[in-house]
């Protein structure tokens, strides 16, 4: 349920249920953060682009899954429930560069997975987004914490409590995508081009001070910073990084 390729370091991860418009049941989660972490544990995979096959990204939950819900007893819905946390937080915690190639509609849970990434490229025609849990009694709940990392506290209470569906543009302006593209494959490449040029274990490393000091008072994060800073200078891709910057001066 999800394609994969490896192509000049660069993993493309394509969710192939379009006759679903590749909507998030267990089993394609499953398969998906399984092919992830294969990714995530690969060398030669210096960065991840997420994406979907025919019109959809991934446009919401399926009526089987649905019909499926109602019927759960409250641990079956704390297993699903922790599913969809553990798929977030996988592309979350990710110490390699993500990239989400949002081909067309990205809604719920597939708008929660693009909201994941470090970069999320738009198509410029076809792309939708929004959280529209709520119109059926769900709490976008998980994703609110992702969300609120994009954009302030009240800009996320309007778009949650709302369940607005909106295009690119309005993306854009609120701050949820980074870039409106004509071709979201291409240009993802060509980012993840640019972003494999730089340390793989600066990246790694940034990623999570950014992720430990989110949430700490100012000192406490400076002074985590710094620990950091110290780490990085022991690595042998900073050394060789000083020699090359020396030696080119």
């Amino acid at each position: 349920m999800t394609d994969f390729r490896l192509e000049n370091n660069i993993a493309v991860l394509t969710l192939n249920r379009p006759e679903k418009r590749n909507a998030l049941s267990p089993t394609m989660i499953n398969d998906f953060i399984s092919i992830f972490m294969e990714c995530e544990s690969n060398p030669e995979v210096k960065s991840i682009i997420i994406t979907g096959k025919g019109k959809a990204f991934s446009a919401g939950a399926d009526l089987e899954y649905l019909q499926q819900l109602r019927n759960n007893t409250v641990s079956e819905n704390d297993l699903d429930s922790s599913l969809i946390t553990k798929l977030i937080l996988t592309v979350y915690e990710s110490g390699k560069p993500t990239i989400a190639a949002v081909n067309g509609p990205a809604i719920a849970g597939g708008c929660g997975l693009a909201t994941a990434c470090d970069f999320i490229f738009a198509d410029k025609s076809s792309s939708m987004f929004g959280y529209s849990e709520v119109r059926i009694g769900f709490l976008p709940a998980i994703v609110s914490y992702l969300l609120l990392r994009r954009m302030n506290e009240f800009k996320a209470r309007q778009l949650l409590i709302s369940a607005e569906i909106f295009g690119a543009q309005r993306a854009l302006k609120l701050g949820l995508i980074d870039f409106i593209s004509d071709d979201v494959i291409q240009d993802s490449i060509i980012l993840a081009e640019k972003l494999n040029q730089n340390s793989q274990e600066s990246i790694k490393q940034t990623k999570n001070l950014l992720r430990t000091i989110s949430s700490l008072d100012h000192k406490r994060s400076i002074q985590m910073a710094q620990k950091y800073n110290v780490i990085s200078r022991t690595t042998n891709e900073f050394k060789a990084g000083i020699d090359q910057f020396l030696n080119k001066k």
